[in-house]
């Protein structure tokens, strides 16, 4: 089966590829629009978000085994401890990948049915860049021969005073701090998310979808809308956490208020911004 032909049998893979894409062409209103949901997005549009994410690493392998694709944007490549950390990231991805489809390819030949190749499609993007923080988000593809591939998101801090990689969790004193801060506006954008899509919210006692999950379980990824500070945060869904898998994934936009703050460590507060 050739690369291509994997691709159209697994759209969905694909179309992750398009995060380390950049378009040289005028961006549209719609680009625009676009770029300007983007947690900490700089002002100038889609071609300012395609330019700081121009990826200064970017390894793609594609054969009849697996399909592979790892990239990550200048700034980080601007940071060799974190640039090593995200080689040594690329390289166990890939070695795991190779593992699994030699595995399953070994199985197929056995039972005698086709094998299809195992893809792994990561890009990571430049969310913000201030003083102290550089903030990265990832959305993941893959497939390991199912009826549909999995789209998963990550995210991490580069801390430049401690020149320490941290999540964003790590700047609050607790989980469960967190979740009480935002609570009631991640559980409400999750609804006005799934009436965007036409989908009413399962609150059924017996459904698995009833109740609004921790958004500290979830990917956090937080933005600047200055470059001073940081003051935006979106939370990002994978496939089954709120709904079923035909609903994809969500990525819900949630304010840095007040409360939010006060659920930082001392250490970290001077960094936020509230909107109130």
């Amino acid at each position: 089966m050739t690369a291509n032909s994997r691709r159209e049998a697994i759209p969905i893979l694909a179309a992750a590829l398009l995060l380390a894409g950049c378009s040289e062409d005028k961006p549209t209103p719609a680009e625009k629009a676009a770029a300007a949901a983007v947690p900490g997005a700089p002002p100038g549009g889609a071609a300012d978000v395609a330019a700081k994410n121009a990826p200064a690493s970017n390894v793609k392998e594609s054969n009849d085994l697996i399909e592979f694709a790892y990239s990550y944007p200048r700034d980080a490549a601007a940071i060799p401890e974190l640039a090593a950390w995200l080689d040594g990231d690329r390289a166990t991805k890939r070695d795991a990948l190779i593992a699994a489809a030699q595995r399953d390819q070994a199985a197929a030949e056995k039972g005698g049915f086709p094998y299809r190749a195992h893809s792994h499609l990561q890009a990571w993007q430049r969310v913000t860049s201030t003083p102290r923080f550089l903030s990265l988000s990832a959305e993941i593809g893959t497939y390991t021969g199912g009826a549909h591939g999995m789209t998963n998101f990550d995210t991490l801090l580069w801390d430049r005073n401690r020149r320490k990689q941290l999540k964003p969790l790590d700047l609050f004193t607790s989980g469960e701090a967190f979740d009480a801060a935002i609570r009631d506006s991640f559980c409400d954008g999750i609804k006005r998310a799934k009436a965007a899509k036409g989908i009413v919210a399962d609150e059924a006692p017996d459904s698995v979808f009833a109740k609004c999950p921790p958004a500290s379980a979830q990917t956090v990824w937080l933005g600047s809308t200055d470059g001073r500070y940081l003051d935006r945060m979106t939370i990002a869904i994978a496939p089954y956490e709120v709904g079923a898998f035909a609903e994809g994934s969500y990525k819900i936009n949630v304010p840095v208020t007040g409360a939010l703050v006060r659920a930082l460590k001392d250490e970290y507060a001077r960094d936020f911004l509230p909107i109130n």
